[in-house]
């Protein structure tokens, strides 16, 4: 088939004729285009990619279900989150309390017609109130409220502008201490910019920044527009000459450009030949016109490599005036949001398909713990796994569909917001602001939604020990009289007691919601000070609060008659 300028190619393939440039940012991730060929090793074309420049003849050469995109569908398909630490211990938790009350509760009834017996005196305890009783020491305040934990961790995000699709993401996000990064577009903008201008031993920086204004100002492509923007931020003026003739980008050349007529040439050579582009592209064009490219505009052309970025020759004729530095900006106070994330013990970790060099070079500027290079999609969902086999929770952020495998498996993935469908399908969450530091804000709301489930867990314990001053005396009173010294409410009678616990029980969880739905706010205290006040201000108060709220529903009821 025959995919032109601005056409997706539909499916993997081969070249089989023609010369194109490429955009294979939504399956790679990487920003900067590709060129594609017939023969050699550059020929793969992949399907969802887009034809930038020129044309390409491409052959299909894969059966259908077995292309890149249905590789990853099938990896997400395969891809499974683990349950956190936090929600198995309180699933655990809350079940054993249950059963342990439940045996209790059961086990009370066989007790109690013994005791009538040997005794000879009271009645057998009744079913209703061993119901009361099971429905009052049993975790239902917990149970009741955990949903609207959930809802209110959802509602937070949703301020912070990232949908979350459960509150089960959240909560996992409050236990993550391994996250791991895509670089394009999640760390750096994804769109390469100009950054420099590296004149060659002799020229004027201003004449090397005009002749490259010049080259790009008919370039719509974010890279020639960012050297226009950083020649008109050097004072340069950037309208357009009379009479100037374009040449545009074509795979075959690599180049793009403009020929000046003669009176319109305003620099310090007759020479109207502008030309930019790939290094070794300038080098052949200037040997084809008798020139020869200084050693010294080579050395920084690698140097220039060598620090991530891209560098991009300008000639003026038959000679090179210099370099164009394009980098992929880091986004700002990325940096100084990883240390905070770092102090709150989360390691760092960034993942590109970019050589060891260039990746080595932006995870120092971005101030990631590691990166992981070159790396595949296999690679990406290897290494989560890796980190969860050691019991480490994993957070992904991403934007490509080469990310989604990954956000698939990772236990709280954030899909960029201006990302791929296929990024944002297989993760739990997507940031609509595409800021990979809003993990900061997920991972405080996690551990805030975290200490509000603690701190009311630790409350509906704590309230059971009222309930057992309040029910276990009235149920068996009327057989051991002694138990009465147990009243300490001095509640009026066996029912009010039973009456006054169960309406206690239920009203708790409605003034309880608002604490659920507002939250406990996350203080970045170690592990020892939080207990310490939570036990102090949730356990001490579930502890006194039944006392007097039992108390006052049975003057209530004993007032209106009702007992």
């Amino acid at each position: 088939m025959l995919v032109e300028t601005g056409d997706v190619i539909p499916l993997d393939g081969e070249v089989i004729e023609g010369v194109a440039s490429v955009d294979e940012s939504a399956i790679t991730g990487e920003s900067a285009p590709v060129v594609r060929e017939s023969g050699g090793d550059f020929s793969a074309v992949t399907g969802g990619t887009r034809v930038l420049s020129d044309w390409l003849v491409v052959r299909i050469s894969v059966n259908p279900g077995e292309s890149f995109l249905d590789r990853m569908i099938g990896m997400v398909e395969a891809a499974k989150r683990q349950k956190t630490p936090n929600e198995v211990a309180l699933t655990i938790l809350l079940v054993a309390l249950t059963i342990v009350f439940l045996m209790v509760t059961v086990t009370l009834l066989p007790f109690s017609v013994f005791s009538v017996e040997a005794a000879g005196a009271g009645t057998v305890v009744s079913l209703t109130a061993l119901v009361a009783l099971l429905v009052c020491l049993i975790p239902t305040t917990i149970g009741g409220l955990l949903s609207a934990v959930g809802v209110a961790g959802m509602s937070r995000m949703m301020q912070a502008n990232v949908i979350a699709t459960s509150g089960r993401a959240v909560e996992a996000a409050g236990d993550v201490d391994v996250l791991l990064l895509d670089k394009t577009g999640t760390i750096t903008h994804g769109n390469r910019q100009a950054t420099s201008f590296l004149p060659a031993p002799g020229i004027p920086k201003a004449r090397l920044a005009r002749a490259a204004m010049f080259a790009s100002l008919a370039d719509e492509t974010p890279e020639g527009r960012s050297i226009v923007e950083l020649a008109r931020r050097d004072g340069l003026d950037t309208t357009s000459v009379d009479g100037a003739r374009f040449v545009p980008f074509t795979a075959q050349t690599r180049m793009s450009g403009v020929d000046l007529p003669a009176a319109a040439n305003s620099l310090d050579t007759d020479d109207i030949l502008l030309r930019k582009g790939a290094v070794d592209a300038v080098r052949r064009h200037i040997e084809a016109l008798g020139g020869v490219m200084a050693p010294e505009v080579l050395r920084a052309a690698e140097e220039t490599a060598r620090r991530g970025s891209t560098p991009l020759a300008v000639a003026e004729g038959n000679r090179v005036l210099g370099v164009v530095e394009l980098k992929d900006i880091v986004k700002t106070d990325i940096k100084e949001r990883f240390a905070e994330l770092r102090r709150m013990g989360i390691k760092t970790v960034m993942i590109t398909g970019d050589n060891k060099l260039t990746a080595a070079a932006i995870a120092a500027e971005a101030g990631v713990d590691d990166f992981l290079a070159e790396a595949t999609p296999e690679d990406k969902l290897a290494l989560i796994r890796q980190y969860q086999a050691d019991g480490r929770l994993v957070a992904m952020t991403g934007d490509g569909t080469n990310d989604a495998p990954a956000l698939a498996q990772a236990d709280v993935a954030v899909a960029m917001g201006s990302g791929t469908q296929a990024a944002k399908e297989a993760g739990n969450m997507v940031d609509l602001d595409s800021n990979p530091t809003k993990l900061l804000e997920v991972v405080e709301t996690g551990k805030a939604l975290l200490m509000t489930r603690g701190s009311l867990t630790t409350f509906s314990i704590a309230n059971d020990v009222a309930k057992y001053f309040a029910i276990i005396p009235a149920i068996f009173v009327s057989t051991y009289p002694q138990l009465g010294a147990l009243n300490v409410m001095r509640l009026a009678s066996p029912s009010s007691a039973i009456l006054s616990a169960v309406i206690f029980n239920a009203l708790v969880i409605v003034f309880l919601i608002p604490l659920a739905l507002k939250g406990v706010r996350y203080r970045p205290v170690g592990a020892a000070a939080l207990l310490r006040r939570n036990l102090a201000i949730y356990g001490l108060g579930g502890l006194l609060v039944p006392f007097i709220g039992i108390k006052l529903i049975d003057w209530l009821l004993v007032a209106v008659h009702l007992v």
